[in-house]
Parts: C-alpha cells; sequence; structure tokens
C-alpha cells in the first residue's frame, strides 16, 4: 500500500513539472471566457455486466455485477458549474483556482475543475441534488455498452477520440465534449481528469463483491478514482484502471469528477 502511495505521489509531482513546460512552449488551451455548456444527465439503463478483468491487479478479479437504472453527468463538472456552487455555498476556492497553465478558473469555463477534495466533490453532487456514483456505475457508464474493450471508445488507443498523455504529448485538460462521446452519449469517460467515484478503496473487494449494486467496502482510509487523466499514458485510462486517494486532503492537478443521480419511480415512467 505505501508503494502505490509514493508511486502515485512521483507521478503528481512528474506531471507538475510538465505542466510548467507544456505552459511555456504554447500548449495550453485557453478557450472563450463566455462559453457555458450545459451540463445534462444520460439515463444508463439497469443492467448485468462483467466488472474488472482477471489477473493479480487491483482490478481484478473479474466479477459480475448486476446494476439498478441510473443517471449520471454528460459531462465532467465543468469550472463554470462549480463556480456556480462556490458563490452559492461559499464554498473553499480549488487549489489552483487561477491559474492558467491548469485552465483553472473562470477563464477556462468549459474545462473540468480540478484541484478540489473527495469530500468537495460530494458536496458539490448534493448541492446539485445529485450524488457521486459508484465505482461499479462509473465502469458500466464508461463502457458505454461496449464488451471486452479497454476503451470508451474500442480496444485500442487513440489521441484523436481522448485526450491523453501520448510520446510526451500533454493537452493539460481540453474543454469537455471536445472529443466523441461513447455509445451511452458520454464525454471524457476514457482521459481528461481521473474521476472520484463514492466507493472507499479496498483491494480485496473484488474478490468478495455484492453481486447487486456493489456499494464498496463500509469503511477504509482511502477513496477509489477511476480512468486517467490528461497526464496519463493510455495504460493507465482503460475503463477498468482504479487507484486509491487519501479521503479527506487529497487535491491534485489531474482530478475532476461527475454526478449521478438515482432513477426514481414516477420518472422512469416519464422517460
Amino acid at each position: 500500500m505505501y508503494k502505490i502511495k509514493v508511486l502515485w505521489l512521483i507521478v503528481s509531482l512528474v506531471s507538475l513539472a510538465n505542466v510548467f513546460i507544456s505552459s511555456c512552449t504554447g500548449t495550453n488551451n485557453k478557450t472563450n471566457p463566455e462559453a457555458r455548456i450545459e451540463q445534462e444527465m444520460i439515463l444508463i439503463p439497469a443492467a448485468e455486466y462483467t466488472m474488472g478483468v482477471d489477473g493479480d491487479a487491483a482490478f481484478s478479479p473479474a466479477h459480475k455485477v448486476k446494476l439498478d437504472s441510473f443517471y449520471i453527468d454528460k459531462y465532467e463538472v465543468t469550472n463554470a458549474m462549480y463556480s456556480e456552487f462556490m458563490q452559492a455555498t461559499e464554498a473553499r476556492t480549488p487549489e489552483f483556482w487561477g491559474m492558467e497553465e491548469f485552465h483553472s478558473g473562470l477563464e477556462f469555463p468549459d474545462h473540468p475543475v480540478v484541484g478540489i477534495g473527495w469530500g468537495e466533490a460530494g458536496k458539490y453532487a448534493k448541492w446539485a441534488g445529485k450524488r457521486l456514483p459508484t465505482e461499479a456505475e462509473w465502469e458500466y457508464a464508461a463502457k458505454g455498452g461496449l464488451i471486452g474493450m479497454k476503451y470508451a471508445y474500442g480496444d485500442s488507443a487513440d489521441t484523436l477520440l481522448a485526450n491523453f498523455s501520448y510520446k510526451g504529448r500533454q493537452l493539460g485538460t481540453t474543454p469537455v465534449g471536445s472529443y466523441p462521446p461513447n455509445g451511452f452519449g458520454l464525454h471524457d469517460m476514457t482521459g481528461n481528469v481521473r474521476e472520484f467515484v463514492s466507493d472507499y478503496y479496498s483491494e480485496e473487494y473484488y474478490a468478495n463483491s455484492p453481486f447487486e449494486n456493489p456499494q464498496g467496502p463500509e469503511k477504509g482510509r482511502f477513496r477509489v478514482i477511476r480512468d486517467g487523466g490528461w497526464h496519463s499514458g493510455a495504460y493507465c485510462t482503460r475503463v477498468f484502471e482504479r487507484i486509491l486517494i487519501p479521503s479527506d486532503y487529497w487535491r491534485d492537478l489531474a482530478v475532476g469528477f461527475r454526478c449521478a443521480r438515482d432513477v426514481h419511480p414516477d420518472t422512469v415512467a416519464a422517460e
């Protein structure tokens, strides 16, 4: 466990250096401050699927999971969306807010918010009348209906279809929706930023996971983040990738989130 934490810290520090290099070489991606993408939610139908893959890593063993239908945000939560939350609740400012090299702040309204902790993501979700997705919900949504594929769009990494690091190329965050959606109509389920989910982390949980609507361990020192971000290589952006983070204080330059919501009986009929 200690080695995993040290490795993640090293990766983050290296990424920090690369961001400053990228900002000096003109690779940042400033957007129109007047732009404001509107958040939508996509209904994900109830399903049974195989979560994880077999092997000796934290995302094994492969196991069957059955999920009720749920809604999930079409896009990662943006700087503009999070700013509305801050204004309404006097929440603390994200760690890198106002820093151009991190595409953070209202000069980059449609870039995903970064520099927040797991608890702050949860508070935003509650304020918005939503919640964080479970790990099982997130992975099924990321697959977009594909079976046995590594990425949200297929089985081979493609920089035309997702924002991740390739041969030293790093764009920083890009505006949400810049790349094609997956089969469920969701954007950036591969790349752009890693995403918080609601679950505590345990390496043993997959071997003992409940079949129906798993919620993760009841307690723990760490939470789970899914996917890989703009600074991650293709290997780390596979849809089954998972990594631990400290649950209370960790704030990172490439971690954001999207929200989910339960489907209630009265809204099912409306669909």
